[in-house]
């Protein structure tokens, strides 16, 4: 195997395992609430296991601080490497947990521990793998460098899928920890397949004294917002379209749930192929800054007509979940190298990683939430699709504020301070 593609394959897998993991934890559950929590109040046993769902984002921020104060100093590679190795520790250890019925509340308490490590875990992996894949790429190839990390992501979300739905098919559903510990199988290729990468040419810790996330902020706080509203605004859009939109159909237009997952599925699928599609653009033929905000301010257009058309059946709900996975698709092939691309070497892993998790974790991960309380405050379910589109007009104003280095050489090699 070449140098590039031990890269790309390195980049794709750990993106591959947190997002398997995600979505395994949700869609799963159901199992987990009856494992791992009393059997006499089975819903509130379900919010529990969501809530540890919930905490696992609110982790990322600090894992984003942790991780990227790490990749500035020690080096992307060493973070790679730190970053999948705590990650297939944690899942493993959800599929060799006690159960309640084994340990008492010590199960419950144990789970929820996990998920909190683990949110800490991944909070730097999208990023910082990110970044290593687009320092270590020439100039033409960056958007396809980036968008690997999130080819992974969407792989991740379709075996998970997939495994989960032959767990929930099973008798007895007792191959639920099968379905962890092949995450901890997961971290073990990656773990193996980094270990042997070139770290990029960054500076020694000696060259810097100043925490990475600081600069960031005296040196240039205006770019940090334009980021952060940036992925702020990307992650509702994200979370909408592909969590929220399913759920929409099938409690405020009675879609059968089962349909409307499968239609989720599809559209997944679609992304695995406009995602390289979208970042080759990127690199030949349209900057990543133009194709950004053009999107965005496409899907800000669309989006009430997507909602509408979901209300009215399968057909119209096939188009509006298959047109929102393109637009969106569009953007995960584009946006990695475009926000690879923002900062300078010092600070760049802790910048990138900040606002990305409280963007994308943060506002994404609680878009849904928002946009079932404006449905039930107003009465009206296209509340939704207002919060969509303020959301993605929000995202393409904040892509023109950020720099458009699609064909500039990158700044590899930190200042010594």
């Amino acid at each position: 195997m070449g140098q590039q593609a031990r890269i790309a394959v390195a980049g794709a897998l750990g993106n591959l395992l947190e997002w398997y993991d995600f979505g395994l934890y949700g869609l799963l559950a159901p199992v987990l609430a009856e494992r791992f929590f009393p059997a006499h109040d089975p819903i509130a046993a379900l919010l529990a296991v969501y809530g540890g769902f919930a905490a696992g984002f609110a982790m990322r921020p600090l894992g984003a601080w942790w991780l990227g104060l790490l990749g500035d100093r020690r080096g992307r590679r060493y973070v790679l490497i730190l970053s999948v190795t705590l990650m297939g520790l944690a899942t493993t250890a959800v599929g060799l947990l006690p159960t309640y019925v084994q340990a008492g509340l010590a199960a419950p308490a144990l789970l929820i521990l996990v998920r909190l490590f683990q949110g800490v875990s991944v909070g730097g992996e999208f990023v910082d793998s990110v970044t290593y894949l687009v320092e270590t790429s020439p100039v033409r190839r960056r958007g396809i460098a980036g968008s690997v990390a999130n080819i992974g992501s969407t792989a991740g979300m379709l075996l998970a899928a997939g495994v989960s739905s032959l767990v929930l098919s099973g008798h007895g559903r007792g191959d639920w920890r099968i379905a962890f510990l092949l995450g901890g199988a997961l971290a073990a290729a990656a773990y193996f397949v980094r270990r042997g990468l070139p770290e990029t040419p960054i500076a020694t810790p000696t060259t810097r004294q100043e925490a990475p996330l600081r600069q960031a902020i005296q040196r240039q706080p205006w770019l940090l917002l334009a980021t952060l509203a940036f992925t702020s605004g990307y992650g509702i859009a994200n979370y909408l379209s592909m969590v929220f939109l399913p759920a929409w159909a099938h409690e405020f237009h009675c879609m059968a749930e089962a349909q409307a997952l499968r239609i989720n599925t599809a559209g997944q699928g679609l992304a695995l192929f406009v995602v390289p599609l979208a970042a080759w653009v990127s690199d030949r033929w349209i900057s990543r800054r133009a194709l950004l905000a053009f999107t965005f301010a496409a899907e800000a257009l669309v989006v009430w007509e997507a909602y509408r058309l979901a209300g009215m059946g399968t057909a119209g709900f096939w188009a509006a979940q298959l047109a929102l996975a393109f637009l969106l698709a569009v953007v995960m092939g584009t946006a990695p190298a475009m926000l690879g691309e923002q900062f300078p070497a010092e600070y760049r892993v802790s910048a990138h990683a900040v606002a990305f998790n409280l963007g994308i974790g943060i506002a994404g991960g609680t878009a849904p939430m928002i946009a079932l309380a404006l449905i039930h405050s107003s009465g009206n379910p296209m509340m939704a699709a207002i919060y969509q589109a303020v959301a993605c007009a929000l995202a393409a104003a904040a892509a023109l504020a950020l720099h458009n280095r699609s064909r500039e050489p990158l700044d590899l090699v930190t200042r010594a301070r």
